[in-house]
């Protein structure tokens, strides 16, 4: 299983020096590094090699590792049809760099590229139409980065009456501090109601 992933990355690699830097295989799948200015060169070569064949974008993701220079990895997914196999290619950015846009190669990724520039601030220069995809016109921050707040003061909802997005205090309806997550097949520390009758 792995000998025509290693020689489909070796033919990657030979045609792009430089641009493709390095390969994984783990779990039957391939990884390829790449370097993120040549992204839509590389993406380019995937599609039109005969060899390659990737017609289809099926994902684009970001991964925050904050403790790296490097902060984000971009991540495309990549589908063959032709020769039924799949291929991961991953750039790393920093918090202030861009990634440019594949939207050129594969006019899917808009809305991928538009969530990843949502979820985690990633900008891609080039992209047609870069906005907010999934979170409010006046949200603050990237809900997918490991330092966004884990709680918060204000929710959101669409308002009938009003028909427009309302940002509201947060508020709890049932008292989280005494809650017990016990299930009753588990068993409590406490007798259920109807429960005393068959311990006698």
């Amino acid at each position: 299983m792995t000998e025509p992933l290693s020689l489909l990355a070796a033919h990657v690699e030979k045609a792009l020096p430089g641009k493709v830097i390095g390969h994984k295989i783990a779990y039957g799948e391939l990884t390829l590094q790449a370097e993120a200015e040549a992204i839509v060169e590389v993406a380019t070569f995937l599609r039109d090699d005969p060899d390659c064949a990737f017609l289809n974008i099926t994902d684009i993701c970001g991964a925050d590792y904050p403790a790296r220079e490097k902060r984000f990895d971009v991540v495309y997914h990549l589908l063959s049809p032709r020769h039924v196999r799949r291929v991961r290619v991953k750039v790393e950015a920093g918090e202030q760099d861009s990634v440019p846009s594949v939207t050129g190669v594969f006019p899917g990724a808009n809305w991928f590229e538009r969530e990843a520039y949502d979820m985690y601030g990633i900008v891609f220069t080039g992209h047609p139409d870069l906005r907010r995809l999934l979170t409010d016109y006046g949200f603050q921050g990237h809900p997918l980065r490991k330092d966004f707040p884990l709680t918060g003061f204000v929710e959101v909802r669409y308002d009938d009456t009003e028909k427009r997005v309302v940002y509201e205090p947060v508020k709890l309806n049932q008292e989280f501090r005494n809650f017990d997550f016990l299930s009753p097949w588990e068993g409590t520390d406490y007798v259920l109601p109807g429960d005393e009758k068959a311990a006698r």
